[in-house]
């Protein structure tokens, strides 16, 4: 076979689809962890990184840490480096929508490209195991005594578990500007301090918690789901008499300006991971509740969030 009649079959093989997924260059991927090793971003983009090399949908992923600013950090390094790329995603979720309406960063998400919501899940409350304190209610009468007292850990400012803190102090009579909230630049920081006494109660992801909690070297008093978690006895805010519920979402993202067909293609990827058995194991670990959404409906979802997330951080005294 003549050379160029063997490249224009190859060519031609590889937009039918019919040459191994090795064979296209979007499956070299590049994917972004807005935060540092340890959290929730991180696990589950790394968790996908697998799920994309096992289900074939991938023949190799690379993983960039950079974490702080709710995402912000890692948003704009993305923007600006992935403008066009059709191998590169980003791991995102609520905790980033916060962290932009608080800090006000000078790039954009709207400026990356929507690909799916893949899990939601609820954040736990905790206590270090040498705490004082042994529930909820002991915590809220020490903020209403002296709230800067009560030293809040978690995410970065503006992440779910800051805003549910300044929620909870505004539905207990606290002024949420009083309260001591400070903020770590991933999960795995916010552990550390946990882990070490170093804040009064921290609160994150319940699958970021969840070996600490049973290993009982945190102890949790308070969920923020409408209704008990499956296989829980934690109790909810609601059922202590906060009216205070708050979920976490995560998804993920593509570079700015790629077309309509790199979309697709990425997207075909992310779903093909996301029904292999080592997606389906992570869900199991990690206590995650699958939440696939995709395309256009993404978007609007993520709209949708940033503006009642919005309304909830203005009412909360946050913004």
């Amino acid at each position: 076979m003549r050379r160029d009649t063997f490249l224009k079959s190859l060519a031609a093989l590889a937009a039918a689809g019919a040459l191994p997924l090795s064979a296209h260059a979007a499956s070299a991927v590049k994917m972004m962890l807005p935060a540092n090793p340890g959290g929730g971003w991180d696990s589950t983009g790394r968790a996908l990184g697998k799920a994309l090399l096992e289900s074939g949908a991938a023949s190799s992923v690379t993983y960039d840490n950079k974490g702080g600013a709710a995402g912000a950090i890692g948003l704009a390094q993305f923007v600006n480096s992935s403008k066009g790329d059709p191998n590169a995603l980003m791991v995102m979720g609520a905790v980033m929508l916060g962290g932009i309406i608080t800090g006000k960063p000078p790039v954009s998400l709207s400026q990356a490209t929507p690909i799916a919501r893949l899990t939601s899940e609820y954040n736990v409350f905790v206590l270090p195991a040498n705490s004082p304190f042994k529930s909820m209610a002991e915590v809220i009468a020490q903020l209403k005594k002296d709230p800067g007292s009560v030293k809040w850990g978690g995410g970065s400012r503006g992440s779910t578990e800051h805003i549910a803190a300044a929620m909870i102090a505004r539905e207990v009579g606290v002024d949420p500007a009083r309260i001591n909230y400070v903020a770590f630049r991933g999960g795995g920081e916010a552990i550390a301090a946990i882990l070490g006494g170093n804040v009064t109660i921290g609160g994150g992801g319940y699958s970021e918690m969840a070996e600490y909690i049973a290993t009982k070297k945190m102890t949790p008093i308070a969920v923020t789901s409408g209704q008990r978690l499956k296989n829980s006895t934690v109790p909810t805010l609601k059922e202590q008499g906060i009216n205070v519920e708050i979920g976490n979402w995560r998804g993920v993202y593509a570079g700015p300006g790629i077309t309509a067909e790199q979309r697709k293609a990425l997207t075909e990827m992310v779903a093909k991971a996301v029904k292999s058995k080592s997606w389906a194991e992570s869900l199991q670990k990690n206590d995650w509740t699958p939440a696939w959404m995709a395309g256009d409906e993404f978007a609007n979802f993520v709209d949708s969030e940033f503006a009642s997330l919005r309304a909830t951080m203005v009412k909360a005294g946050m913004v």
